[in-house]
């Protein structure tokens, strides 16, 4: 296949008279292609068998075979289908031209014809031939990806399960994200106040390197410094600012604190634990996308911890089942503001409510649920597939709910499913046996 037009192209020129033959001939090899010449459409079918040229000058009024039965035999001849074909004709009615551009023809050349226009539809043609070439080399490596993409979709889906077993590496992202951005607004605190309380002790040190120079007693050159300064006021801001670079330190601490009771990297794979500390962790996390916001005012927070004792858990897996489900409820909710004002939001505010109970003394449930939109009943038992998502592209992978249901399932023994609340909204609902071997046992 050509990836360019060469200036020796070859041209088959196809027409019984002589004349024409030796006219188009010389202008055509003049302009560097190479030319052939055919006398009759059966000597151009032969020809074209031994020697495929680039483009065809075909005459229509020829003896035996005229020239539109040559292009209908040409296009019914897969070698020769693509052959881009020119007519020249002195029939100038349109119901020639449909039927020429009908059999495959691309243009006409009215006799008597002028050497710069045949030179130009020639080489315009040759061009658009290329082109076509190339885009039908393009769409067939598009089929082939096509073809590539789907197989490496299906092999995706056969390695969903080390995906799940991979379900802290998927959590990392959610949980450095909620902490980074979280620790932002402390640390920037203290960074801004930094800045004032260097400039302060800048210009205190100023006082007494005067005080130095001009003996104990101020002199009026200290004692108008002091003034200038306000020294009293800057002594009592300067402590103030230093407690709220404390505040920020321990609310960074706070954070940490939450971080390692979330991802429990300090302790045994399955250990007996307080569910509450879990969840509570899980929501100082997410604090920042609970808050009110300038579009939305904050998400009100039911907790309802009933009186459960500790659970024999993978600690750190259960806390990631935790955050991707209220993600998801934050997300619904966010998705359901986009349809209201900030009114009706505060006339029906965003709801996020958590409870705990004891169910058949060997088993514990929490029941997280939302007032946003829910789902349809057709969605409902899609949720927990993999790769199944109801966010826009781009926002979601699928993975969350489905790792969620392996753990609770598949590591725990439990149950994991989901009901739509009265009204509005959805409500998912979390059962683990309390102890390990109650699960095995069952």
């Amino acid at each position: 296949m050509k990836s360019e037009i060469q200036p020796n192209g070859t041209i088959l020129i196809v027409d019984d008279n002589s004349a024409n033959l030796g006219v188009l001939s010389d202008a055509l090899s003049q302009a560097g292609f190479e030319v052939r010449v055919a006398k009759s459409g059966k000597t151009a079918l032969e020809r074209v068998k031994y020697a495929l040229p680039d483009l065809i000058l075909l005459d229509v009024m020829m003896p035996e075979i005229d020239g539109f039965e040559t292009c209908r035999r040409l296009q019914a001849n897969p070698e020769t289908r693509q052959i881009p074909v020119i007519f020249m004709t002195a029939l100038s009615d349109t119901a020639n031209k449909v039927e020429g551009f009908q059999l495959g023809a691309v243009d006409y050349i009215t006799k008597p014809f002028q050497q710069e226009e045949v030179l130009a539809r020639v080489k315009l043609h040759l061009k658009l031939h290329v082109l076509a070439e190339k885009l039908e080399e393009k769409n067939m490596l598009l089929e082939q990806k096509v073809v590539e993409v789907s197989k490496a979709y299906e092999d995706l889906q056969q390695m969903q399960i080390k995906l799940i077993q991979s379900e802290k590496m998927s959590g990392l992202g959610q949980l450095a994200a909620g902490i980074a951005h979280e620790i932002n607004n402390p640390i920037n605190f203290i960074a801004g106040n930094l800045g004032y309380a260097q400039e302060y002790a800048h210009k205190l040190l100023k006082i007494i390197h005067l005080y130095q120079e001009d003996y104990v007693k101020p002199t009026p050159r200290i004692q108008a410094a002091i003034d200038e300064i306000e020294l009293d006021f800057l002594e009592e801001d300067f402590i103030k600012i230093l407690k709220s670079m404390n505040l920020g330190t321990q609310r960074i601490q706070e954070i940490v604190k939450s971080m390692r009771v979330f991802s429990r990297v300090d302790e045994a794979e399955v250990k007996t634990v307080n569910i509450h500390e879990g969840i509570d962790s899980t929501l100082t996390l997410l604090h920042h996308r609970l808050k009110a916001k300038p579009d939305h005012p904050e998400i009100e927070l039911i907790k309802e911890y009933g009186q459960i004792p500790q659970v024999e858990c993978h600690a750190g897996q259960l806390n990631q089942v935790f955050m991707n489900i209220l993600s998801n409820a934050i997300d619904a909710l966010d998705e359901s503001n986009q349809q209201r004002s900030f009114v009706e939001i505060q006339q029906h505010p965003n709801r996020i409510q958590i409870c705990t109970k004891v169910i058949d003394d060997n088993w514990v449930a929490i029941h997280i649920s939302d007032n946003g939109r829910g789902v349809c009943e057709t969605v409902g038992p899609k949720l927990f597939d993999p790769f199944f998502t109801t966010k826009p592209i781009g926002k979601g992978t699928g993975l969350g709910l489905s790792i969620s249901y392996q753990i609770i399932v598949e590591k725990h023994g439990g149950r994991l499913y989901c009901q739509p609340v009265l009204g509005k909204g959805i409500e998912f609902v979390i059962e683990i046996p309390i102890r390990q071997q109650a699960s095995q046992a069952a």
